[in-house]
């Protein structure tokens, strides 16, 4: 048994193959999400990454805003060019774009005049998966065990 505390702010994934160039990812808290090369619905993993920004800034956006008025319908588009080039395969002109409609009256019109300030905030230093992809962060990649099948 180790003495060990487990860090709160380490965030990790498993992945497992669950098919021909499909996975599943399982979370701690045993959520499933399916990952997939694009021949099926799954989502890809550009997909994904373009689902965790903007549900990012989305979390971040609703909770400043809702604390003035809960919206009528939050809508958050996220889009971006794969290229190919010197620096291979990556995307660019990343863009999130927000569509929310808040309630008239006094809390909406609230809501309303907060809404730029959320959406520059969550940008600016708010959400973790943005401020990751524009700050930039090495990736280390390494070999876990490797082991033989079992004798059949």
């Amino acid at each position: 048994m180790s003495d060990e505390t487990p860090d709160p702010n380490l965030r990790g994934i498993d992945l497992t193959r669950i098919g021909e160039t499909r996975y599943k990812a399982t979370n701690g808290r045993g959520g499933v999400l399916p990952i997939g090369a694009g021949g099926d619905p799954d989502f890809t993993p550009v997909e994904l990454l373009l689902a965790a920004i903007a549900g990012c800034s989305a979390i971040d956006v609703d909770l400043i805003t809702g604390k003035r008025a809960a919206a009528v319908s939050f809508d958050v588009h996220a889009e971006g060019t794969k290229v190919r080039d010197e620096h291979g395969n990556h995307l660019t002109g990343l863009h999130v774009t927000f569509d929310v409609r808040f309630p008239e009256g006094e809390a909406g019109d609230k809501a309303r005049g907060v809404l730029p300030g959320a959406i520059e905030k969550s940008r600016d230093r708010l959400c973790t998966v943005g401020r990751t992809v524009q700050v930039g962060a090495p990736i280390t990649y390494s070999e876990g065990e490797v082991t033989p099948p079992s004798p059949s």
